[in-house]
């Protein structure tokens, strides 16, 4: 089997999101990037998780700069994905009693999945946020408890995975199902499409 031809750095180390650019054939190379994460004071949900993903994909440049120069002409995706309730980001829990007090709020309830998504190259910067409303049905007490023991919620934000066991949770989703899972896939894809006309 022919690999795809490498288009970009992925400054991160989700696994979803790269089996999601492999999923449209995507090739790319790992970046182990490392930013800091702390939402700033009255910082906007929509604010933070684009803010995130420019960091990435700029620390992802920046270790590019060590590399050949001939290596360095493909461009960095960074992204980043924030479950948001009535404004409030969860994000991932510290321990049992913080994941089951999330998915209780978030049973019976509609609440917000925010990607953003940047693409950086020598100073060229594109990126777009993409808002997902993701239905809740009611959960049980037994259902949450069982969930964490499962192990699955205790290193996602909003302390569910819909790609995983979460999905049985989930009623409805308006919007980009990619995005809930990390990387919306429609979008990400015309922004490498845009970037690479830019810097041919």
């Amino acid at each position: 089997m022919i690999s795809p031809e490498k288009r970009l750095y992925l400054a991160s180390q989700s696994p979803r999101r790269a089996q999601l650019l492999e999923q449209i054939n995507v090739g790319f190379e790992l970046l182990a990037v490392e930013v800091d994460e702390t939402p700033r004071e009255q910082e906007k949900a929509i604010d933070y998780v684009e803010r995130l993903a420019v960091a990435k994909a700029r620390a992802g440049w920046k270790q590019l700069d060590s590399l050949p120069l001939s290596r360095c002409r493909l461009p960095v995706l960074g992204a980043d994905t924030t479950v948001v309730l009535d404004g409030q980001i969860l994000g991932k829990p510290i321990n049992r009693e913080n994941a089951v007090a999330m998915l209780k709020a978030l049973s019976a309830n509609t609440h917000q999945v925010m990607t953003a998504v940047c693409l950086y190259y020598g100073g060229l910067q594109l990126s777009t946020v993409i808002v997902t409303d993701v239905v809740f049905r009611a959960m049980t007490e037994r259902e949450i408890s069982d969930y964490w023991d499962s192990g699955e919620p205790q290193d996602k934000a909003g302390s569910y995975a819909i790609q995983g066991l979460g999905a049985i949770f989930i009623e409805h989703v308006q919007g980009s199902y990619s995005a809930v899972v990390g990387l919306p896939l429609a979008q990400t894809y015309l922004l490498l499409e845009e970037i690479e006309q830019e810097i041919r």
